[in-house]
């Protein structure tokens, strides 16, 4: 069992540099007009922008349909931190790993684990991404966590919208709708999350399973109220991660049974570095990565590739052969299976500047996604084709 207070916690992506000294709180630089005017004046010339922080996510997603690009780096720090109030805001061009690190030394931590894919990271690129780690099943997504945001509307106003503490308000709900918008509905400039505390211990265990056997586990597991944080099955074990008080992942981990597993494999999950993912990121002619984001209990579709499975079987990575079909047709077939398991599919391989790498939306959803896209971003100045080619 390890006690996480006594350990060096990671900030950085497994392979890339150490972090340097953390943002102390009130600290960082602060150019939001400087923001403020280069959104004016592409809104007065009817241009385009690419907003980049750390630009480690940019494989997630369409290639943004411009040449002009809006930066946030330059406007980076801890703006305000209340370890007791378990709340923490910081600035989008704010490194990732500086600001968990802040949260570290007070024994406190994002709950939702997001990824960094570079050691370049930033607030607003992981609330803009939306993506959350394996806990993400037990604890929440980003947007369960998010507070408020201040952003740049297309007008080039700085708004601030929600706060620093929980509530309920009408109308759209913006500090949430931004996260996973892909920065194509306004600049963030700020977001403030909720924390919580480290739990007091952990142990990650792997049980030689095969999938069918590991997914009925967790089936039973789930209806209790064990401290699991993690379930993942790499298609030769099961790999479960506890974590919580001491008493409670001690007698969870004696009842499970297993062998003790490295908890280096959660982080090289989270980022995706794992013998499975390799070749993720590269435009292979013969194999795609796919995420298919699926009920828990349904079954496994029948495509052909290998697969493993997180998030207690909610999350199925599919390397996948590309076969010898068309490109498209390939997609379709995935994409089609996953809608028939109740899910969707997205393509983490890069696409060409043709097609989207998320599935199409429903009419009536994708109409309503319009109408608050033509609201927000009336020009279409932020970045355009990001999510879908016509917007």
């Amino acid at each position: 069992m390890t006690h996480l207070q006594d350990q060096q916690p990671a900030y950085t992506a497994p392979g890339e540099a150490g972090p340097d000294a953390p943002v102390a709180p009130a600290t960082g630089s602060d150019d939001s007009e400087a923001l403020c005017e280069q959104v004016t004046r592409a809104h007065a010339e009817r241009a385009t922008l690419r907003i980049v922080g750390g630009d480690t996510k940019a494989f997630y997603g369409r290639r943004v349909d411009t040449t002009q690009s809006l930066s946030t780096t330059g406007h980076h720090g801890i703006v305000h931190y209340d370890p007791v109030e378990l709340v923490a805001t910081a600035r989008a061009g704010t490194r990732l790993r500086d600001l968990e690190r802040a949260l570290a030394d007070n024994g406190q931590r994002l709950a939702f684990e997001p990824p960094y894919f570079g050691d370049d990271a930033t607030v607003g690129g992981m609330v803009a991404a939306g993506l959350s780690g394996p806990r993400r099943p037990w604890v929440g997504a980003v947007r369960d966590f998010v507070l408020g945001v201040r952003v740049i509307t297309f007008e080039g106003k700085l708004l601030r919208f929600g706060g620093e503490v929980m509530k309920n308000v009408a109308g759209y709900d913006l500090s949430r709708l931004m996260v996973g918008a892909q920065g194509t509905l306004g600049v963030l400039t700020e977001v403030s999350f909720k924390v919580l505390p480290l739990p007091q211990a952990s142990a990650c265990l792997r049980l030689e399973l095969p999938l069918p056997d590991a997914l009925d586990r967790l089936a039973a597991w789930g209806r209790e109220p064990l401290p699991i944080t993690g379930a993942a099955h790499d298609g030769e074990a099961l790999h479960i991660r506890l974590e919580g008080g001491e008493g409670s992942v001690s007698a969870t981990r004696q009842r499970l049974g297993g062998e003790l597993d490295e908890p280096l494999f959660w982080s090289q999950l989270r980022e995706l570095r794992l013998p499975f993912f390799d070749g993720a990121f590269a435009n292979a002619a013969d194999r795609t990565l796919w995420r298919l984001s699926l009920p828990a209990l349904a079954r496994t579709p029948a495509l052909d590739g290998d697969w493993l499975i997180d998030w207690g079987g909610a999350q199925r990575w599919l390397q996948s052969p590309t076969g010898s079909g068309a490109e498209g047709h390939h997609d379709i077939a995935i994409r089609e299976a996953a809608i028939a398991a109740g899910g969707h599919a997205t393509r983490i391989t890069p696409v060409d500047d043709e097609n989207s790498p998320f599935t199409p939306l429903p009419p009536v959803l994708a109409k309503y996604h319009r109408q608050l896209k033509q609201r927000l971003d009336p020009q279409g100045i932020f970045n355009p084709g990001r999510l879908y080619a016509d917007w």
